[in-house]
């Protein structure tokens, strides 16, 4: 029985990805980008000082609302994770190299989509009674549609998408294939620590991804950059092959099937849009809590996250096809083909490998969970934090034994189906948005103006 309804729900997945998602994801953000004068590209130096500026002075609203890096790394938590390194070779494996372009391309008009849906996101959210904001897709599709439907819609699928049982699912395959602990030990252990991260909301998910990713990200950054290089006479073919499969497909090979352009541009967009949260609301929901008063500001920042974010996908991509393990290993669960590639260059990967996907399915985990916890307490505010936690302990204990990729299912047509609610919210309210980067007035100047 499960087999045939996971079957039906890969069929909605694929309708949902090959035609609807992708199709919003390309017209808006060429929009937006067209309209913008490539902002997302041409300001990045602008980009940039805004985000050191508000590493050294914070926002401005200082009695409410969390630290704007601490929001920016609790985002980036949730993006940055096993998406980014198992997630994505998903793509390689159905859809070939090509899906690399098309990742590329997601994530570079998704960059902008991002701003958008941040900007919006603080543009209409509302203080709370916990010395913090409430924001996010709910708040500024009211403004979107008038109407309580796609509000209440988004906050059920967020419910849904909060719980992150794909990268549970994936860690908990990785440390019992490679290290000698009972499977039941492992969840309850890691299952206790996501509880107590998630339960404590932004704040504390800023502190703990604050800690932790900056240490992820350049250690795992340099061992596949040193991969890289070591192949790097053979960097220039695999990019041929990455450009001529985007538009022609690849065929089958050792333990690769072949693949359509079709797939390639599905399962690219999809795990790029899934890894960088593009149009989904999460990334709005968190960065809500900022403590700037200018919506531009944070969303800058979130341009930032979809760059580191698209590095390391496309980092873990070049390892696999430049190792070519992706075609060398047949039937090899993916969480395990970037364990494979590194294996040849690196000693005792089957012991660092699962405690990395530990670590960054966590900060994944804790920051979905918060989102789910906000939406649940939108829904219901008297009993849904309670209920959620319950829901969030069931769902994470029952995927943790199936196939990771029926967990991923799940949460890619949850993912598709926010991204075209929110999308269309965000087209109808996109002259509402204000692109700016180079007006990083000095703060010694606000706080004067305040004072005064």
């Amino acid at each position: 029985m499960f087999d045939d309804i996971f079957n039906f729900l890969s069929h909605i997945d694929e309708l949902f990805w090959s035609y609807f998602a992708f199709i919003l994801i390309i017209v808006l953000g060429s929009i937006l980008t067209i309209k913008n004068k490539f902002f997302q590209l041409l300001r990045i130096p602008q980009i940039g000082k805004t985000f050191f500026t508000m590493a050294k002075h914070g926002g401005e609203e200082k009695g409410r609302g969390v630290h704007p890096l601490k929001a920016f790394f609790a985002s980036v938590g949730g993006m940055v994770g096993i998406g980014n390194v198992v997630g994505v070779i998903t793509a390689i494996n159905l859809g070939g190299p090509g899906a690399l372009f098309w990742l590329w391309i997601a994530g570079l008009i998704g960059a902008i989509v991002k701003y958008s849906e941040i900007y919006l996101g603080l543009k209409y959210r509302q203080p709370n009674d916990h010395g913090g904001y409430d924001g996010g897709p709910m708040f500024f599709l009211k403004k979107a549609f008038k109407s309580p439907l796609f509000p209440t819609l988004v906050a059920i699928l967020l419910c849904i998408y909060g719980v992150e049982i794909y990268q549970f699912t994936v860690a908990t395959e990785s440390v019992i294939n490679n290290w000698p602990i009972s499977r039941p030990l492992f969840i309850a252990l890691i299952l206790g620590l996501v509880l107590y991260g998630g339960a404590g909301g932004v704040k504390r998910i800023g502190s703990i991804c604050s800690w932790l990713m900056p240490v992820f990200i350049s250690v795992y950054l340099l061992m596949a950059l040193w991969v890289i290089f070591s192949k790097i006479t053979f960097l220039p073919s695999v990019l041929f092959t990455v450009f001529k499969s985007a538009f022609t497909g690849h065929a089958a090979v050792g333990g690769f099937v072949g693949s359509s352009m079709i797939l390639a541009i599905q399962h690219g967009v999809a795990r790029a849009a899934y890894s960088s949260d593009i149009g989904i609301g999460y990334d709005s929901i968190l960065q809500s809590e900022s403590n700037t008063i200018h919506p531009q500001r944070q969303a800058c920042l979130a341009i930032i996250g979809v760059g580191i974010d698209s590095l390391i996908c496309t980092v873990s991509m070049l390892v696999v096809l430049l190792t070519d393990v992706w075609t060398n290993t047949a039937n090899l669960p993916a969480s395990l083909l970037i364990q494979e590639a590194l294996s040849k260059f690196f000693p005792y990967m089957y012991i660092f490998i699962p405690l990395f996907l530990i670590i960054s399915m966590y900060t994944t985990v804790i920051a979905y969970l918060v989102v789910g916890l906000k939406c649940a307490h939108y829904l219901f505010p008297n009993y849904g934090r309670k209920f959620y936690f319950v829901y969030a302990t069931f769902s994470l204990i029952f995927f943790s034994f199936f196939d990771p990729s029926r967990a991923l299912i799940v949460m890619s047509i949850a993912g598709a189906m926010l991204l075209i609610i929110n999308l269309l919210g965000i087209f109808r309210l996109r002259n509402e948005i204000t692109f700016s980067a180079g007006d990083m007035f000095e703060y010694q100047s606000l706080t004067e103006e305040k004072i005064a």
